[in-house]
């Protein structure tokens, strides 16, 4: 046998070196996806957001050096370097998991079994999931009107008035309390007590909640508000109004103050004053600032969960799809289930979204 048979030959020598070096990124790359992708612990998770920020800082770091050269650098390459990492950021955070998502729908639970629509034919059948939607339909509906139209009044009303700074701060207080912290203040306001006995045996009048306390003080019953379906719905939208009308009172103000004053002054010519100067020149002036503070507020509230979480964890005919979509996710472990939830809500923000846009374009144009 000759050398030459011996020998083997150079591209089964590359061959088989190429595969040993896939089989070694292979075998290094599992235990990496794994501590990338399935942290599971604190440590983990803090070391994770430790390496994200070094990889940002060195990205950017030579972005911002191969820019400061002198050497001509190509258009191209400028914009690369400045919006690539966004938009990875992005198909990453965003556009996968929205896929996964979508995909994941059409599956039975967390099993691999195809059952196509069923899950969003179950979400709009069953009376479970169809009281979840007719609650956040009412949330959506009720949100943002109450609160435009409670911050709108309000604005208008304390415009240049002598206290003006210090009413605008205690309607603005409740945007710096979080969900959870409102929904746990507001779940006291509404908290019942069975009547308790004194020492002869007669039944106190002493509630717990502060509500339940006025009721009693002016000679009514005490209500159990979280527990009496469908208007406990109504008292948790209570809380959700008393964050956002602040917001809404503040992008309202800010408006009504914009609006010029020779409009004002040829209003009070034509004789326009209180309800009519406020329905012919404030809200026509203020439109722009009007819907935005509206879809603001609806995109908001379609995404409610904290309050609904804090104060019901979704009980008592009160769940919305947000609360739905986590409870048949993590709960139920239905990830089918939650996912067509979650694309549900997906496609119920769209709509204002593209309304939102097309108004604030409608606007700059009029501008």
């Amino acid at each position: 046998m000759s050398d030459d048979e011996v020998r083997p030959r150079p591209t089964e020598v590359a061959v088989e070196f190429i595969e040993n070096i896939g089989a070694w990124i292979g075998y290094l790359w599992d235990p990496v996806r794994e501590f990338l992708l399935e942290a599971d612990n604190p440590a983990q998770k803090l070391v994770l957001m430790v390496i994200a920020i070094v990889l940002f800082v060195v990205v950017m770091g030579g972005i911002l050096l191969a820019v400061d050269k002198p050497k001509k650098v190509p258009r191209w390459v400028v914009t690369s370097a400045f919006a690539g990492p966004a938009l990875l950021a992005m198909a990453f955070g965003l556009v996968y998991p929205a896929i996964r998502t979508i995909y994941t729908s059409f599956f039975l639970r967390n099993s691999d079994e195809y059952i196509g629509l069923d899950n969003y034919v179950t979400a709009f059948t069953q009376n479970e999931f169809q009281i979840v939607l007719r609650n956040t339909a009412i949330w959506v509906i009720l949100v943002p009107i109450l609160s435009t139209f409670i911050g709108l009044v309000y604005a208008v009303v304390v415009d240049r008035s002598r206290f003006e700074k210090i009413a605008k701060a205690l309607i603005f207080l409740p945007m710096a309390i979080s969900m959870v912290g409102a929904g746990i203040i507001w779940r006291f306001m509404y908290e019942f007590r069975d009547p308790l006995r004194d020492a002869n045996g007669n039944p106190t009048t002493e509630q717990t909640g502060l509500i339940n306390q006025v009721l009693v003080a002016v000679g009514l019953d005490p209500k159990q508000f979280l527990l009496d379906a469908p208007e406990n719905t109504l008292f948790l939208i209570i809380v959700l109004v008393w964050i956002q009308a602040g917001f809404a009172m503040t992008i309202l103000a800010a408006a009504i103050r914009a609006i010029p004053d020779d409009i004002i002054e040829a209003g009070k010519l034509d004789g326009l004053q209180g309800v009519s100067m406020f329905r012919y020149i404030t809200v026509p002036s203020i439109r722009p600032a009007l819907v935005v503070v509206l879809t603001t507020i609806a995109m908001g509230t379609l995404k409610v969960f904290d309050i609904v979480r804090t104060m019901t964890s979704g009980n008592f005919e009160t769940s919305v799809v947000a609360n739905e979509f986590y409870v048949q996710s993590f709960r139920a472990q239905n990830a089918g289930m939650g996912a067509a939830l979650a694309v549900i809500l997906f496609v119920l923000v769209i709509p204002i979204v593209i309304y939102n846009v097309r108004q604030m374009r409608i606007s700059e144009a009029i501008r």
